[in-house]
């Protein structure tokens, strides 16, 4: 928000003036109304193995993270372009596999990688379009500069937020939004129906869409059930659905359903007991056959998954280069990789300085902070390293922007950000104005993750020239 201690940046300006003018007690009771409004409403997400009830309220920050028009446009075309290269990508890896025959990038990373799935070599899938849902990760280190920090290619979550901060802050907020000139977020849900319907198999009118989740305590359960309900959709699990001749139907009250389109949020490994892991109770025996036989279209593709590994991730800018002959609009972080020999040596000798990221994780976990963690901790991550030097990247530890952030007793203080845009590939690329901005709320912490301590703000894109 500022560019020195007594500089107010100016896309800022009108948003500052007009929030000064709000009293520490108007601010605390508005602050209340939308905590216990999130509550009736369950806007919540759940903590894996938390003693203390696994549901929680998803910290909300009042103070708004406010984009310029024209930085949001060279985001919008960096995201375009990204999301256009790991499509490209994906049907190249498994059809002709020219990058990896022109050694653009090694074969060892992508064969070798967790996700890729070699069942679906030469597979035609809908549309030629792999990832239809993406959420990037973006930061913005010491100079100001933005960069990807990762990209979440199989099953992102978090965009249920970015509409309900919206409504929060629209509901608690009115006059903001009409002086500032906030664009909107709300035909979210539109455009994710709109990508929906665009791949269905070829010759149905008008397609039977489901959200496919796998149950009320995956951690994402708020954001099924609300998504669902927005589009219009059923939200099933697996044995709602059921296979017959290679198409999928939907057990209802008044019969079997025929479904064309299914938005999973379930991982692969879960999808298809018969073709992935045999003990997944969540999954639909014989999707895969429906699959392959082009009865039904899912979103996101299977093998996606390879794309979001952290070590591939080190050769999208590559990707961006063979496929689209341009360079990057967004860099990556500068990375190392552990199977490097000398990116190895160089990780082993500076943990104290890197930060060090297993390659399939997420949420914040399997990852050490090495300028803060203790030496007992270094030295596990270097055994770790030298056990699978495969699963691990490092990274030079980036000082996140830091934003306005209320901590309590009326006081605002700075918290480290990042930001989720939201990017649909369907007819054409769509991204809502905004996205997640989740915030550190424990002071001097550098995870953001929901799962961590994290929290989030509403992000405002203002529609001109400020």
């Amino acid at each position: 928000m500022f560019a020195s201690p007594s500089e107010v940046r100016r896309h800022y300006e009108r948003f500052r003036n007009l929030f000064a003018q709000t009293t520490p007690e108007e601010f605390e009771e508005r602050r209340s109304d939308i905590d216990l409004s999130f509550l009736r409403q369950g806007v919540t997400f759940n903590v894996y193995g938390d003693s203390q009830g696994a549901e929680r309220i998803f910290p909300f920050d009042l103070v708004p993270r406010i984009i310029a028009a024209k930085e949001w446009e060279f985001l919008e075309r960096g995201l375009i372009q990204r999301i256009t290269a790991l499509n490209l990508f994906l049907h190249d890896l498994y059809h002709e596999q020219r990058i990896l025959k022109d050694g653009v990038i090694p074969s060892y990373y992508v064969l070798s990688a967790r996700h890729f799935r070699r069942e679906f070599a030469g597979f035609q899938v809908p549309k030629d379009i792999y990832i239809h849902v993406c959420g990037t990760d973006l930061i913005r280190g010491g100079d100001g500069s933005w960069m990807v920090l990762e990209d979440n290619a199989r099953t992102p979550s978090g965009v249920s937020y970015v509409l309900e901060n919206r409504q929060a802050m629209k509901r608690t907020f009115p006059q903001l939004f009409e002086e500032v000139g906030v664009r909107p977020v709300d035909h979210y849900p539109q455009e994710l129906l709109n990508m929906l319907q665009h791949i269905s198999p070829g010759g149905v009118a008008d397609p039977t869409i489901v959200l496919l989740t796998p149950g009320a305590y995956n951690s994402a359960y708020f954001e099924h059930t609300y998504l669902a309900r927005q589009m219009g959709i059923q939200i099933v699990e697996g044995r709602d659905l059921l296979v017959r001749d290679a198409r999928v139907f939907m057990r209802t009250t008044k019969g079997l359903q025929p479904v064309h389109v299914i938005y999973r949020r379930i991982d692969d490994d879960f999808l298809d007991p018969t073709v992935f892991r045999r003990d997944s109770a969540l999954g639909v025996p014989g999707l895969i056959s429906a699959y392959r036989a082009g009865n039904v279209s899912l979103a996101n593709s299977i093998g996606t998954g390879v794309a979001d590994d952290k070590a591939v991730y080190c050769f999208v800018p590559k990707m961006i280069k063979y496929y689209l002959d341009q360079d990057p609009i967004i860099p990556n972080v500068p990375t190392f990789l552990a199977s490097e020999e000398s990116d190895r040596k160089y990780m082993l000798e500076n943990l104290d300085k890197l930060v060090v990221k297993a390659a399939n994780e997420s949420g914040g976990y399997g990852m050490l902070m090495g300028p803060r963690a203790s030496k007992a901790e270094r030295e596990e991550f270097r055994k770790r390293i030298e056990a699978d030097p495969r699963n691990y990247i490092g990274q030079p530890m980036i000082s996140l922007s830091t934003h306005p952030t209320h901590v309590g007793d009326n006081k605002f203080e700075g918290r480290h950000i990042d930001l989720r845009p939201f990017i649909l590939y369907g007819e054409k690329p769509v991204i809502v104005p905004g996205g997640l901005t989740r915030v550190a709320l424990n002071k001097g912490s550098l995870v953001v993750n929901s799962s961590q301590g994290g929290g989030s703000k509403d992000t405002w894109v203002l529609f001109g020239d400020e």
